[in-house]
């Protein structure tokens, strides 16, 4: 999958009637991350109407496909993890491996199944151990269309977005199921297919912004994960460490078909050797000259996602992996940043530490 991801990164940086939703006046803004899934299995209604209730001024929708050409919403095409299809008895002669974006996955996976066989499906928690009141709710609820979800904003009562993402649209096309032209038609016919619309699209994928950039005005912005491809990538790209890319030349080519960052948290406040915070890196500024928003993802609440400092109880006690940590001190110190936004499982933290 990285070799696929830098290539296309490199060809891209060679290129150099209906109620409208309203947008959110608060700034930094807060990023229901899959929902508020930290409390109920991601992607689901209660994962958003809570989010919505909590304060979230975006929610996350992550899209796949299905056979018949639905865009519905999961992390990833293998449905396994996140729904109760090893349940179903008439659904086990789908279990296959798959191999997708150069990762290879052994489960069921959305695009061999119709909308209406995934609706008889239920969501449940990806994490139960970790997040057992999340747990609690699996088999409640439905995997949503995103026009169900477009549905959910619209209802809220308040301004909501949404910062979308699709997941591994190259590998959609390649199967006969482009993403990009479905989700603009689906924008368009809610009035949210314009530059001013609550809405971001993000995307690990160059290549995908791009092409969603010749289809639609709406603002678009590049993820960065921390982790660096193997050395021989880099040698053979002419990148002497990964940094470059998010160096500030490196964040001026992407400002050529993006208008803002979502870096993984470590490349704003990097781990010692022991998982502790240290001094921030200069990415929100790099970032900022360069005109782009910056929204790190993804800050979670239980001790096993908190930097070493700000874990909380004895780490050999029971239930100690589905404590929760200091979150609210580490949103304050992201904020301190200057970040534009934070994607989080736990919006109602995240408001509540932007209120200090």
């Amino acid at each position: 999958m990285i070799k696929v991801w830098f290539a296309s990164f490199l060809a891209v940086l060679s290129l150099v009637g209906v109620p409208a939703i309203a947008a959110s006046t608060d700034s930094p803004i807060v990023i229901a991350h899959r929902g508020a899934s930290g409390y109920r299995p991601e992607h689901t209604r209660a994962a958003y109407l809570l989010a919505i209730e909590q304060g979230a001024d975006y929610i996350e929708p992550d899209l796949v496909m299905t056979k018949d050409g639905v865009l519905v919403a999961r992390h990833e095409n293998e449905i396994g993890v996140s729904t109760d299809v090893a349940d179903h008895p008439e659904f086990a002669a789908r279990r296959t491996t798959r191999t997708i974006e150069g990762e290879t996955f052994t489960g069921w996976f959305a695009e061999d199944f119709t909308l209406a066989e995934i609706k008889s499906l239920r969501a449940r928690e990806r994490s139960p151990a970790r997040r057992p009141v999340s747990a609690s709710y699996d088999g409640r609820e439905q995997i949503l269309t995103f026009q169900e979800i477009i549905d959910i904003v619209r209802a809220a009562g308040r301004p909501v977005g949404l910062y979308i993402e699709l997941k591994n649209p190259n590998y959609h096309a390649s199967i006969g199921l482009p993403m990009e032209r479905k989700l603009v038609e689906a924008l368009a016919a809610n009035d949210l297919n314009r530059r001013d619309a609550p809405v971001f699209l993000q995307s690990f994928w160059p290549q995908a912004l791009q092409s969603l950039r010749q289809l639609s005005p709406v603002r678009c912005v590049f993820l960065i994960n921390s982790v660096s491809p193997p050395a021989e990538i880099l040698k053979a790209n002419g990148i002497a460490a990964w940094s470059d890319v998010y160096s500030p030349e490196g964040m001026r080519k992407i400002a050529s078909f993006a208008d803002g960052v979502g870096p993984e948290l470590d490349l704003l406040l990097p781990r010692d050797h022991e998982g502790r915070l240290t001094a921030p890196t200069k990415f929100v500024t790099d970032a900022h000259t360069a005109g782009l928003v910056v929204h790190p993802w993804s800050v979670s609440a239980e001790n096993p996602a908190l930097p070493t400092d700000l874990r909380r109880g004895n780490s050999s006690a029971s239930g100690y992996q589905a404590k929760l940590g200091d979150a609210e001190k580490y949103f304050r110190a992201l904020f301190a940043l200057g970040v534009d936004g934070i994607f989080t499982d736990y919006p109602d933290i995240a408001v509540r530490a932007r209120r200090r």
